[in-house]
């Protein structure tokens, strides 16, 4: 009798790792389509802008819900450029949590996907230690649109952060002041089967790309090759 109820327990464990994985995994596929939906809309994210990224991160379906007082959350993943300086190839994707809160009157749940572009080495190197609250810990800015920047736009290139949105068929810039990103370390484990850190896969120069991450990553290769700003700055 004992043995058998071992063997239900190891049953029931293994399940829900595989669903726990299987969950994870869907999440970074999605990261990829949602990616690739947004920049196939006409007049959206400045090419300037993906050219000078240094990191994407994809929150699909984050879930904002609220009466009385907003709220926030949402799980995804981030790509950024290889290389020391973060000017290589896209690499491989970590997966990161969002959630926070903002004071207004809401009523009712709303899903929306969200795009974060990080400018600069001081924005990643703060999302790969911990969990950073953004617009305290790093500037944010809701994103301009239209594939050419004008003058009037450079204030929120200079942010650290720069975020889009996407809800009921509507993109535009968003604002994401008040809310944090933190890796997630058990999302992270059940990607890639073993424990790893974001700045292991970020900064790892043998992280195999997994195959649900390879859409994300094709993505952004495709749209934004060259990290053109480190090009300027290296001539």
């Amino acid at each position: 009798m004992l043995r058998y109820l071992s063997l239900a327990v190891c049953f029931v464990l293994g399940s829900a790792t595989l669903n726990a994985a299987n969950k994870e995994q869907a999440r970074l596929e999605n990261a990829g389509v949602v990616m690739e939906e947004i920049l196939n809309i006409p007049d959206s994210i400045p090419q300037e802008l993906l050219e000078k990224a240094e990191c994407v991160i994809v929150i699909p379906s984050m879930m904002k819900a609220a009466i009385g007082i907003g709220g926030s959350y949402g799980r995804g993943a981030m790509v950024c450029r290889s290389g020391k300086t973060f000017s290589g190839p896209w690499g491989a994707p970590a997966m990161y949590t969002l959630q926070g809160g903002s004071v207004g009157f809401q009523l009712g749940a709303v899903a929306t996907d969200l795009v974060l572009f990080v400018t600069n080495s001081r924005g990643v190197d703060a999302l790969l230690n911990s969990q950073v609250k953004i617009g305290a810990d790093l500037s944010a800015a809701a994103g301009p649109k239209g594939r050419d920047v004008e003058a009037s736009t450079d204030a929120s290139l200079r942010a650290e952060i720069v975020s889009y949105s996407r809800s009921r068929g509507l993109f535009a810039g968003a604002s994401v002041e008040g809310t944090s990103l933190r890796p997630d370390d058990e999302a992270n484990e059940q990607v890639y089967g073993r424990k790893i850190t974001a700045r292991q896969i970020v900064t790892g120069n043998k992280i195999t790309v997994p195959a649900e991450g390879r859409h994300f990553v094709a993505v952004l290769e495709k749209k934004a090759p060259y990290n053109e700003s480190k090009k300027l700055t290296s001539r």
